[in-house]
């Protein structure tokens, strides 16, 4: 029988062949040991330069845990409550408006958008889109922001705290807390944790997370020293691998300074980066014998759920059969119905690209496989390798 090495080397090496993916990594840690680390392909085609362990990656929804981790600390802080409505830490949440029936109607009084909504994907913030007058203006949104990062702009680009300022004013999808959605809930509450802390959400995050978890290679961009590490970007195109150089979801794609710090899906970093922040978790809020965050802190972001309706939502989400959602992240609750190998209470999530982040505290095990393609989110060699590691 192959071992486990060997066989991970031999999917990857089938996906570069299949052009499924142009480059991949995968890092498994066990009881805080290194267990596998195994890497195929490239994150520079052209430039001939391997993906490995040291390549800076946009992370894109992968950031959604770290900002979910930020807000954490502002409740064990007692800075904010989570049933607190969003409006009152940010003003153009006042007296939002929301579709019902396909109509455009006033939030009820007792519905209004509270911070566990961000945080669950339950407040009626959407993406981009065309279906409903919040896509369509939400597109409208991130088209001006995107324009405004364009270095011959005549507007300054866009913030953190204008963006929140302007989606306020957008019609919700629904009422908040009847229905899940993915959204830009994550990105409104990095303009909350600014507001509260008094601080950028970047800065904030460096000194509550990076610094504390030696997180030295992740930020909002890259600096220009560090440029030559972070990967491209593909996409397949008449069968061969086309570098992508678009910036989408307001998120830069040459990694240079962006004043909109994206909590949904803004941050770059390298698999030990990231992996320092799955161990902390793993081990319950503690980074090499300092405390990070709160035990309890930590239980209570990842084993929360989804309640019954939104659940209903959730489960539509193709590939993801027997789990539910909260604080920005996929907790495995019913293994029985998943279409993996996994552990109830397993959490993690992924990225845009095909970053994958996966903390299963019964075993121990953090695995984190980075890839840089688009559309990619947890594909199918995502789902392999993991079935070769935790089999």
């Amino acid at each position: 029988m192959k071992d486990k090495l060997t066989l991970v080397k031999e999917a990857m090496d089938r996906a570069i062949e299949a052009k499924e993916v142009a480059g991949v990594s995968l890092l498994v840690l066990k009881d805080g040991k290194e267990t596998l680390y195994a890497q195929s392909g490239h994150s520079d085609i052209a430039g001939n330069i391997p993906m490995n362990r040291d390549v800076i990656v946009h992370l894109y929804s992968q950031s959604k845990p770290i900002t979910a981790a930020a807000a954490m600390l502002l409740m064990q802080d007692g800075l904010i409550d989570l049933n607190e409505p969003v409006e009152k830490y940010l003003e153009s949440f006042r007296n939002q408006q929301c579709l019902i029936d396909g109509s455009v109607c006033n939030v009820p009084d007792d519905r209004k958008m509270r911070i566990v909504d961000l945080l669950n994907m339950t407040s009626g913030l959407v993406y981009p889109g065309g279906s409903t007058v919040a896509e369509r203006e939400t597109c409208v949104l991130f088209d001006d922001a995107i324009k405004r990062l364009a270095a011959d702009s005549a507007t300054p680009m866009m913030t953190t705290m204008e963006f929140a300022d302007r989606i306020g004013r957008i019609p919700l999808q629904f009422i908040p807390g009847t229905r899940f959605q993915y959204g830009t809930s994550a990105d409104v509450l990095g303009a909350l944790i600014e507001r509260v802390s008094g601080q950028s959400f970047g800065d904030f995050l460096k000194e509550r997370l990076f610094d504390p978890l030696d997180m030295v290679d992740t930020g909002f961009f890259v600096p220009e020293s560090k440029r030559n590490r972070l990967s491209k970007v593909y996409a397949v195109a008449d069968g061969e691998f086309k570098e992508f150089k678009e910036d989408r979801l307001i998120i830069r794609s040459d990694g240079k300074e962006n004043a909109f710090e994206s909590g949904g899906a803004g941050l770059f970093s390298t698999l030990d980066d990231y992996a320092h922040f799955g161990q902390m978790l793993i081990n319950n809020g503690t980074y090499n014998g300092k405390m990070v965050m709160n035990t309890e802190t930590v239980r209570f972001m990842t084993t929360s759920a989804l309640k019954e309706a939104p659940q209903h939502a959730f489960d539509y989400w193709n590939g993801l059969d027997g789990y539910t959602y909260a604080n920005l992240m996929r907790v495995l609750v019913r293994p029985e119905q998943a279409i993996l190998l996994g552990h109830k209470g397993e959490y993690g999530w992924d990225g845009w690209l095909g970053a994958y982040f996966m903390n299963d505290p019964e075993t121990r095990t953090t695995i984190l496989m980075f890839t840089q393609m688009t559309d990619y989110g947890t594909g199918y060699l995502t789902r392999k390798l993991r079935n070769i590691v935790l089999s």
